[in-house]
């Protein structure tokens, strides 16, 4: 029978919980309620109560009440429930996942939801799903539901609203339960994209599905480098055609669409083979123009739209990205080539482009090459980023570096890093299988 873990704070929401969990029944699925809430007593009964949430990371409820620390308690509660929820996915006893909340509440449903696998169901009926929610969705694919009224007591909207989820969540829960893992197939490379470099990635996936590989693309808007960079950490990414790197660029100036910190690091930590180039460093996204930092106002500033305005990076911000590139890759354990486009970073950087600067793209460049390790290998070429020439070259570079991860380690420029890369893909093929229900067996490789 399709099961559904009905997860949520049951000393604050009970009411609204079984509500919830006689709608799920009534479509026919199972439903398995875990409780997450430390303020009271659950309201209704739980199938798995707090104090085993709180166990299942070493800690204890009574103690968690006492502290009074309400980020820690969210944080070790949504821990708890993510490491029960893994194992129950991982045992086919669970079949998809919902909860509801107000902030608290969403954080650790959301928390919890992180533990499991890309393309397991996960929905939140939540309160604030009508705002800013990359904090609770992150690089994952969890559904939010606007709740429209508080979760306070059930009413003819939040009836409606929850009905809706329900028949939603038993429908994944269904759908999930009859699928079987599909075949080994194609290996997995993971590209990053904006508009201003859309010609050359598209150019070199074209070229990579033809010689039997399957490309999926990330926007990058900093979720979508998150996105892709958990994707590899489950195991279903084998290799990174990381051309458009420009979410470093927000983290840096404190633009819009920054991945975080960690941004460019997870493939090189992974020993995943590599691709890195220089897309779209020139820019720097905000909002509105209105939006736009006062200390940034007199800058080279370009409305994409109504609701994007970019900026173009100076001579400063280029030459500390080209070190924060060079460190990042420095501390790559899989083979890594670096591409340098240099008449233009993107398309509007080329000649004649709004952001044509060669004195601020050549800083980036003299401070990469300056700062990077040695033994990486470096392509510069005399041409922009969206040229097929560059593209073609890129995606050849690629498959290079995947044929010989997958066949062993080999002497040149890249040597020194392939030495791990045995385990590396042992490491790999371990990640691979904990996500079999989306996935395949490992690493493919290509005829």
């Amino acid at each position: 029978m399709p099961t559904v873990a009905l997860l949520g704070t049951l000393d604050t929401k009970g009411e609204e919980y079984g509500f919830l969990k006689r709608r799920i029944e009534e479509t026919g699925c199972g439903v398995v309620v875990i409780d997450v809430g430390v303020l009271g007593e659950p309201r209704i009964a739980p199938d798995i109560g707090h104090a085993e949430v709180a166990a299942a990371v070493g800690a204890d409820i009574e103690s968690l009440r006492a502290s009074g620390a309400r980020g820690s308690v969210v944080t070790t509660m949504g821990r708890g429930a993510g490491v029960i929820l893994a194992r129950m996915a991982a045992e086919d006893l669970v079949h998809a996942v919902v909860g509801m909340g107000g902030s608290g509440g969403t954080s650790v449903i959301a928390g919890a939801m992180h533990a499991l696998p890309i393309g397991f169901p996960k929905l939140i009926v939540s309160t604030m799903a009508s705002g800013d929610t990359r904090a609770f969705v992150g690089g994952t694919d969890i559904t939010l539901m606007h709740s429209v009224v508080d979760i306070s007591g059930l009413n003819r909207i939040l009836k409606q609203v929850l009905g809706n989820a329900a028949a939603s969540v038993a429908a994944m829960a269904r759908a999930y339960a009859g699928r079987r893992a599909p075949a080994l197939g194609a290996p997995v490379i993971g590209a990053t994209m904006f508009g201003v470099t859309s010609p050359g990635v598209t150019t070199a996936r074209r070229w990579l599905e033809t010689h039997g590989y399957e490309v999926l693309v990330f926007h990058a808007t900093g979720s979508g480098g998150s996105a892709m960079e958990a994707l590899m950490r489950a195991g279903l990414i084998f290799g990174a055609l990381d051309v458009t790197t420009t979410e470093l660029v927000d983290e840096l100036v404190g633009g819009v669409l920054s991945a975080g910190p960690g941004r460019l690091e997870t493939a090189g930590a992974l020993g995943l083979p590599q691709i890195v180039s220089l897309g779209a460093l020139d820019i720097a996204n905000f909002g509105p123009i209105d939006t736009v930092p006062e200390r940034f106002r007199q800058r080279n500033l370009y409305v994409h739209n109504p609701a994007v305005t970019l900026m173009r990076t100076n001579h400063d911000e280029c030459a500390r990205l080209g070190e924060i590139v060079a460190g990042k890759l420095g501390r790559a354990r899989g083979p890594v080539t670096v591409f340098i486009p240099r008449r233009g970073f993107s398309a509007l950087g080329i000649a004649g482009g709004v952001f044509h600067d060669p004195d601020a793209d050549g800083a980036l460049v003299g401070s990469l090459i300056a700062n990077l390790d040695p033994s990486i290998e470096v392509v510069d070429m005399d041409t922009d980023v969206n040229d097929p020439g560059f593209a073609t070259a890129m995606a050849e570079c690629l498959d290079r570096h995947y044929r010989e991860w997958t066949t062993g380690p080999t002497d040149g420029a890249n040597g020194r890093r392939r030495e791990a890369a045995a385990n590396d893909r042992e490491e790999a093929l371990e990640r691979r299988s904990r996500s079999a229900p989306v996935g395949g067996a490992g690493p493919a490789r290509v005829s």
